[in-house]
């Protein structure tokens, strides 16, 4: 296989002297392409610090008796353009919450992406419902909507799509199948703050929208999440059944309660904190959105990489992951494992993603409980793995390769070096090849 020339590898986009394609890979001697650590994670100073202190100082610390979660849940709605926020304690919770002010109950179906966060899966089996899985579209990391339709049944009581890594499932597809069926949407936009579908904000398209806070995300106070939605009834269930069962209007005052729930509540240092980060976020996902699509434009051109591709509708990526396919067939046969691992010795931190959540083992353990047994026909339960396969989402989890969000807030420089590492790679993975087989 003939190397590529340096300007088909790497466009008109001009390296650094440093980083010189003819220079060896770090793995096979050579200095690596880069030594500095990329910008770290979490970003915070004195607002956050004198934020924290003034919630210590007042005493309140329980949404109850204090105003930072409510300033914070009425501040995020308007961000993202949704009539209602509840803030949680996680995003796993605003999931949660969605499901049982939606009624999703024991028995039923509820429709969720394979290539997603093991919390997508793990609240529809609490709920004692079956997961049904859609397979990915691996050009875009996203779900399938050319599958949705096939998969929804009698007993289907929501549909989940994951904005995956910050980029945007055709929504105009997937919400005019659910409205044709009369199957509610919960976006799971936990890694997808500010993202934008024909230029509104992805979490307040379906009847709810759900974000997470935890540490790793793009909007961060360790932990916290929140489930958006235009639906005032709605609301009411969602608040009630995280503040174990008492309704908005009860908060503090009785011992009456609308319905079974859970505790769920944000902190008031949470939403301290999330205040203080929120004015940060505006300049982080133009920094995260311009280097995304920069390094898209680099990577696009070697042989063998190919960036998550964005649906027309997507009109902001928030890139709380960059993703891209890696074609081993392009790199000498070189596997993805020894394609990381020559990425990492360049100073380029990297991973390969998810593995198939379908295919997991305690998914099949639950579905083989004596609780879903008693819930489920034995044929339902007996054609699920046929059902619910999905091959292309199993080849894109032996083809994907992550970087982290931090890893866009640098400067223009710091995309550079990472295309230059993999240019490097691909120069001479005939040599990285024999060294792993070695």
């Amino acid at each position: 296989m003939q190397p590529p020339s340096r300007r088909a590898v790497l466009g008109a986009a001009p390296l650094a002297a440093a980083f010189s394609l003819d220079d060896k890979p770090a793995l096979l001697g050579g200095a690596p392409v880069r030594q500095a650590a990329f910008p770290s994670w979490p970003v915070f100073g004195q607002p956050e610090e004198q934020a924290l202190l003034r919630t210590l100082r007042s005493g309140k610390w329980y949404r109850g008796n204090g105003s930072n979660v409510r300033r914070f849940e009425e501040a995020y709605a308007r961000a993202i353009g949704a009539r209602r926020c509840l803030a949680t304690c996680n995003g796993t919770s605003a999931l949660f919450v969605s499901l049982n002010a939606l009624d999703v109950q024991p028995g039923d179906e509820v429709i969720i992406p394979p290539y997603t966060f093991i919390a997508t899966v793990n609240v529809v089996l609490r709920q004692f419902a079956l997961p049904v899985f859609v397979d990915t579209d691996p050009e875009t990391f996203q779900m399938d909507p050319d599958k949705l339709e096939a998969a929804i049944t009698e007993r289907t009581r929501a549909i989940i799509p994951v904005h995956l890594g910050g980029n945007v499932c055709d929504l105009d597809r997937i919400l005019a199948i659910a409205r044709r069926r009369g199957v509610p949407v919960i976006e799971d936009a936990c890694q997808a703050h500010m993202a934008e579908w024909k230029s509104r904000k992805v979490g307040a398209f379906g009847a709810t929208g759900c974000f997470s806070f935890q540490a790793s995300k793009n909007l961060n106070s360790g932990e916290g999440g929140a489930m958006l939605t235009n639906d005032e009834a709605l609301f009411e269930r969602a608040y009630a059944f995280h503040n174990n069962g008492s309704g908005l209007k009860a908060i503090g005052s009785n011992f009456t309660y609308a319905s079974t729930g859970h505790n769920l509540r944000l902190t008031e240092f949470q939403a301290a904190l999330l205040l203080e980060q929120m004015a940060r976020l505006g300049e982080q996902v133009r920094t995260r959105s311009a280097n995304g699509a920069y390094l898209a434009s680099l990577l696009a051109q070697i042989p063998g990489i190919r960036p998550a591709r964005q649906y027309p509708g997507c009109t902001l990526n928030a890139f709380h992951l960059f993703m891209f396919r890696y074609d081993a067939a392009e790199f000498s046969g070189l596997s993805r494992d020894m394609f990381l691992k020559a990425l990492r010795a360049e100073g380029i931190p990297a991973s390969g993603g998810y593995s198939p959540l379908n295919m997991q083992p305690f998914v099949k353990n639950t579905l083989n409980s004596r609780g879903y047994q008693r819930l489920f026909p034995e044929k339902t339960l007996r054609e699920w793995p046929e059902r619910t396969a999905c091959p292309a989402n199993s080849r894109l989890c032996s083809e994907a390769v992550w970087f982290t969000q931090n890893m866009l807030l640098g400067p223009r420089s710091d995309m550079d070096a990472i295309a230059a590492a993999v240019s490097r790679i691909r120069r001479h993975s005939d040599s990285l090849a024999r060294l792993a087989s070695a």
